[in-house]
């Protein structure tokens, strides 16, 4: 199977679709949005993190770069994997090249999630997910059946403190000003697939076995 990056705008669904290919195609899925949140809260790294969260920031390349080589260390050679999260700009994915390089691993599609503002927004100020089960609901789009209590387990559902409306704002200007521009870039390279008009996760699934 082809290794993958995504790029989507904040809330776009790469986690969600990211995890449905881990289900059905054994994929790994490498979110450095999870690696960042396993950072120990209480170390100074974990506090600079948390900080950056509140306020919509992203974290410093270093970390996240350190977080994916240890990350994609362990994978077996032939294990597929799916970045979600970054790069976020040109100069990163560069950094990101020089990475896959060194490591001996290589990225061979990157799909871009084309998905509205609107959407992306109540999906962020929406999304609320289980501490115990990992289970995910939306206020909006997919309300569990008992208001804040997850449908799978029954514990107490929670909203990451990143999902507000003025965060999430920050971070799409961000993904406009920074992000937007990796689609031409990956297209230069002939590496990138649109998605997003139809199923988005039906049109995933065309492209990853499209040989």
């Amino acid at each position: 199977m082809k290794n993958i990056l995504f790029i989507a705008p904040p809330a776009g669904g790469k986690g969600t679709i990211s995890d449905n290919l881990v289900k059905d195609f054994n994929y790994v899925h490498i979110s450095t949005g999870d690696l960042i949140r396993e950072i120990d809260e209480k170390s100074e790294i974990g506090k600079m993190v948390q900080e950056c969260m509140k306020t919509g920031k992203f974290v410093d390349d270093n970390i996240v770069l350190s977080l994916l080589k240890e990350k994609l260390l362990k994978l077996d050679i032939e294990q597929p994997f799916v970045i979600d999260g970054f790069p976020r700009s040109i100069i990163q994915a560069e950094e990101l090249n020089d990475l896959l390089n060194k490591i001996d691993r290589k990225l061979d599609l990157v799909i871009y999630i084309d998905i509205d503002y609107d959407t992306c927004l109540k999906r962020a100020i929406g999304r609320i997910s289980c501490p115990n089960c990992h289970a995910t609901f939306n206020e909006f789009f997919k309300k569990p059946k008992e208001k804040d209590v997850c449908n799978e387990c029954g514990a107490k559902l929670i909203k990451r403190i990143d999902d507000n409306e003025e965060s999430f704002e920050k971070r799409y200007k961000t993904f406009e000003e920074n992000t937007l521009p990796l689609v031409e870039y990956y297209e230069k390279k002939s590496m990138l697939v649109r998605v997003g008009k139809e199923n988005t996760y039906e049109e995933v699934i065309r492209v990853i076995k499209n040989d």
